[in-house]
């Protein structure tokens, strides 16, 4: 087995562990973790160095080289949990210290005792395969006990020391991990690799300027432990337990098996395995491993950090596409408590708590809560947790409170959290009995009661938003109806024009054809507005097409004349043609007109034209009452702002966002006193459209 490689190999080894040793050794303020790196650097060298003594000497040396091997794999094992102590606190958890110890002194001593007894005598170094095997899977334990203690320092280190412990990370997981592929492999086949026997100290040589370059930084006492690694590590833990007790037993099954032992060995490997995957998924599992943890190892029983963020991402984010606020809320009250279901009551329009939302609880056959029952009044008015199980055996303090006879006869329902808005009842979650038995003090109590109220506050702001929707509705239809109102008020100014003159024409057939013109034209735009002013418009809304406003605005003029003769259209004559509706347009143009008329008191009113290279100017001219500055700039194009007496303040707002839809702009100029000049302008129409 020991060859000149070997020797080569193992006097590097033992020449740069030593100086290891020596240079930590050297250092002022060696205490604790650095003085176990010492240690473990100085027994690396003393097994190396054996090794070459052993293969140049031979028998008297080579007894002693395992028991070497034992000693300074235990030295690095014993270095890592120096470098856990501050973490997992084990000054002041005497019972954890004491467990640790005592399993590391166990798998010592138990290789020293097989070491021991070979080196005396009392077991032959071959022809015993039990207890070869059995000394082979406590290196293979020791091994990965090593890579599962690496992985719990590296997680628990802060970000800003990741370096430092990332190189003492590489280093000592490649130390573990090449001894657990060298024993593993002897497992396996029977015998160990020579070479890979005798290339391990040049291997491990390699390592000790990273082992060198980690311990000069001072990142130790700055580790933190979380439950998700606490978590992590146990498992991985169990399952290399698991891994190493089912090699075992398979190899115990192949040795007393006879011609049938590889066929019961793969058998036998094939359902350990299947069923290691069922329980390391299964809920059941997680959920006793973190009770187990954090009774054992923490504290507090919660990470909350941890536990806020997750409640926060699940409320926040839809998972399906299709589940609700309230189902997303009582998830993620569930998950803090690994519960599998819950159902959510809220209050009804007669104040009495109803399943408005339910998660996996499907089976839940529960009555409405009446507001008057002694649950709701408990819940809502002392805002406490309603621990079920206390309340069916009259434990607690719950005073004379009797449950609904559903949640006496159901042993499923476990838990009442009342949801709570600033002393407001947004409704009652219950919670279904956890998959794995857990004990609930004072911590679980306190995180419901403030996952309650956080997500009552969820509801209570998603209801608002829904209030607030309705509301917006409510007043869409009256900001749509003062528009009709506004509408409905030019009509009848027209429509009252048309019944002043049929007092004096209603003999002329000219007129009379006219006064049905303008009927009719008044019912279709009264049908318009009725439609405009449904909630949900279905009416088909006019496409737009070329209009020849200027032909429009005569038409408008004529109308207008007929009741106020100083009015008169002006400019260039068209047509100009524009890519609108015609039926706004003319609203825009009668709105502007009858606003003219109302100031002007019998003045000159002059609706003129002027067209550029490619939009036309559209002007309005009067000489009425004029508005003030500070008017126009505040107050013309709000909404709901009028000066005169019964407006409703709407017209030129409702001008101007017409012009604007169209691509053309409403500007004003006025004068107290002397008047008003509105101007539209507008973009031609081009010869392709």
């Amino acid at each position: 087995m020991l060859t000149g490689v070997g020797l080569v190999s193992h006097l590097i080894a033992a020449l740069g562990f030593g100086l290891l040793g020596i240079v930590v050794l050297r250092r002022r303020d060696i205490a604790g973790t650095g003085l176990w790196l010492a240690i473990a650097a100085l027994l690396t060298m003393a097994w190396a160095a054996m090794f070459a003594l052993a293969q140049r000497y031979g028998a008297p040396f080579l007894v002693l080289l395992s028991p070497l091997e034992t000693l300074r794999t235990a030295a690095w094992i014993a270095v890592l949990v120096a470098l856990l102590r501050i973490s997992w606190r084990l000054d002041e958890r005497l019972s954890s210290s004491f467990v640790i110890a005592s399993t590391m002194g166990f798998v010592t001593a138990l290789q020293l005792f097989l070491d021991g007894a070979v080196a005396i005598g009392a077991l032959p170094a071959a022809g015993l395969p039990l207890a070869a095997t059995l000394f082979v899977i406590s290196r293979m334990t020791v091994a990965i006990s090593g890579l599962v203690l690496i992985h719990n320092l590296y997680l628990n280190t802060d970000a800003a020391d990741r370096d430092a412990v990332r190189l003492l990370s590489i280093g000592l997981g490649g130390f573990f991990a090449y001894d657990l592929n060298l024993y593993t492999l002897q497992f396996l086949f029977g015998r160990l690799s020579p070479d890979l026997y005798n290339i391990r100290g040049a291997v491990d040589a390699i390592v000790i300027p990273l082992l060198l370059l980690s311990s000069s930084r001072d990142w130790a006492s700055r580790i933190q432990v979380s439950r998700q690694v606490a978590f992590h590590t146990l498992s991985f833990s169990m399952i290399g337990i698991y891994l190493i007790a089912m090699a075992v037993i398979s190899y115990g099954l192949r040795l007393v098996g006879g011609d049938w032992g590889r066929l019961l060995q793969i058998s036998f490997l094939f359902a350990t395995l299947i069923l290691a995957i069922i329980v390391v998924i299964s809920p059941q599992f997680r959920a006793r491993m973190r009770v187990l943890i954090a009774k054992n190892f923490f504290a507090y029983k919660y990470d909350y950090r941890q536990e806020w963020l997750r409640f926060i991402d699940t409320v926040s984010h839809s998972r399906s596409g299709t589940d609700t606020l309230s189902e997303r809320v009582i998830q993620a009250v569930c998950a803090v408590v690994d519960s599998p279901g819950g159902i959510l009551f809220t209050p009804d329009e007669d104040g009495d708590y109803d399943v408005s939302s339910r998660w996996n609880f499907n089976a839940f056959n529960g009555k409405p809560i009446v507001a008057t029952s002694d649950l709701a009044r408990f819940a809502m008015e002392r805002q406490r947790i309603v621990d079920f199980d206390e309340v069916r055996e009259g434990r607690g303090d719950y005073g004379a409170m009797r449950p609904p006879e559903w949640a006496a006869l159901d042993r499923r329902v476990w838990l009442g959290v009342p949801l709570v808005h600033i002393d407001y009842p947004v409704g009652l979650l219950l919670i279904e009995r956890t998959v794995a038995k857990r004990e609930l003090n004072w911590e679980d109590y306190d995180l419901l009661r403030t996952l309650g109220r956080q997500a009552a506050s969820y509801i209570a702001e998603a209801a608002s938003q829904a209030a607030l929707d309705e509301a917006g509705k409510f007043d869409e239809f009256n900001r749509r109806f003062a528009f009709i109102m506004h509408d409905i008020k030019n009509l009848v100014s027209q429509l009252s024009l048309v019944a002043r003159n049929a007092e004096r024409h209603a003999d002329n057939p000219a007129f009379r054809a006219d006064m049905v013109a303008t009927l009719q034209s008044s019912v279709g735009k009264m049908n318009d507005m009725l439609a405009r002013l449904a909630q949900h418009n279905s009416a088909k809304l006019d496409p737009l097409q070329p209009v020849d406003i200027y032909a429009l605005a005569t038409q408008v003029v004529e109308t207008k004349r007929a009741g106020y003769a100083a009015l008169s259209l002006i400019g260039q004559p068209g047509p100009y043609v524009v890519i609108g509706d015609s039926g706004k347009i003319e609203q825009v143009f009668s709105h502007l007109l009858q606003n003219a008329i109302d100031s002007s008191d019998g003045g000159d009113i002059h609706f003129g034209f002027q067209v550029g290279d490619d939009t036309v100017v559209v002007s309005l001219q009067d000489r009425g009452t004029g508005m003030s500055a500070a008017f126009i700039r505040s107050e013309l194009f709000k909404p709901f702002r009028s000066t005169k007496s019964g407006g409703f303040g709407i017209g030129a707002y409702e001008a101007r966002t017409i012009i604007r839809g169209m691509g053309g702009r409403l500007d004003v100029s006025s004068r107290e006193g002397e008047g008003t000049v509105f101007t539209i302008t507008l973009p031609l129409a081009k010869q392709e459209a």
